[in-house]
């Protein structure tokens, strides 16, 4: 009988696309743009991402009911 062996290595991914981090807040992009409040971040021209550590802390704000928009941060959004 024939043995395998599988070498694999996952690396989780930090920085997401709008996309990549509205499917991992679990919402839809039209939702996730109008809710989050984490500013994306450039690391090369052009390429806005969002940062896992800072959509986790939004989260867990959110969870604990820490998170109140303001007039001002709604706006900061738009």
């Amino acid at each position: 009988m024939a043995t395998t062996n599988l070498n694999i290595n996952v690396v989780d991914k930090r920085m997401f696309k709008q996309s990549e981090a509205a499917s991992y807040a679990g919402l839809p992009v039209k939702h996730f743009k109008a809710a989050c409040p984490v500013r994306p971040v450039e690391l090369i021209r052009g390429a806005r991402l969002w940062d896992r550590r800072d959509l986790d802390l939004w989260i867990d704000d959110v969870k604990s009911g820490a998170v109140t928009d303001t007039r001002d941060t709604i706006l900061d959004r738009l």
